[in-house]
C-alpha cells in the first residue's frame, strides 16, 4: 500500500527571530521547496497543515516561514517535527527512481531465491545509497545501491532482488 504522504525533511532548529524554521531536507534537490505551498507538520501522532509563506536556502538547509508562525518561540515548538507533503504534490520520478517510503518494508531476496530479510532503512553516503536489510533474527546487512548488487526492484510484488558480491557480507 502506498503512503499518501511523503516525508521531505525534518525541522532541526529555528532561524532568526521572525518565526523561520531550519529544515534538514530529505530530497535530492532542495529547490523543490520553492514549488510547495503547504506542508504537514508531524509531531508524535499529531499532524498540522501549515501554509508556506517564504522559502530561503542556507548551505544545504531549507529555511521556511510558515503563515501564523511569527516568533522564535512559536517556531521552537516545531523543532524535531517531520515535514510531509501529499503524494500528489511530489515530483514525477524518472525510470529507476523510487520514493524511500515505497521501498521500506519490501522483502529482499538473493538472486538464488533465498530470502535475506526486509528493507529496514536507507541512508545516503554521498556516493550512493546504502540499503539496510534486517532478517528475522535482527541481523543487519548493509548493501550499496549499485548495479552489481541491487538487481531488481519490483514494487508491484513488494520485493527486491539482490546479488551478494565477494566480501559484501
Amino acid at each position: 500500500m502506498k503512503k499518501e504522504k511523503l516525508e521531505v525533511g525534518q525541522i532541526v532548529n529555528t532561524f532568526g527571530i521572525k518565526g523561520f524554521v531550519k529544515i534538514y531536507p530529505y530530497v535530492d534537490d532542495i529547490q523543490r521547496f520553492d514549488n510547495l505551498t503547504k506542508v504537514y507538520i508531524k509531531m508524535k501522532k499529531q499532524e498540522t497543515e501549515l501554509e508556506i509563506e517564504e522559502v530561503k536556502y542556507q548551505k544545504n538547509m531549507v529555511l521556511v516561514k510558515f503563515k501564523g508562525i511569527e516568533t522564535v518561540e512559536q517556531a521552537e515548538k516545531l523543532r524535531n517535527a517531520y515535514v510531509e507533503i501529499d503524494r500528489k504534490d511530489a515530483i514525477s520520478l524518472e525510470e529507476g527512481q523510487y520514493f524511500i517510503a515505497d521501498l521500506l518494508g519490501l522483502e529482499v531476496y538473493l538472486d538464488t531465491g533465498e530470502m535475506l530479510g526486509i528493507l529496514d532503512d536507507i541512508f545516503n553516503t554521498g556516493s550512493n545509497d546504502i540499503y539496510v536489510v534486517k532478517n528475522e533474527l535482527g541481523k543487519q546487512f548493509l548493501l550499496p545501491y549499485i548495479d552489481d548488487v541491487i538487481k531488481n526492484i519490483d514494487l508491484e510484488n513488494k520485493r527486491i532482488i539482490v546479488h551478494l558480491i565477494q566480501g559484501l557480507i
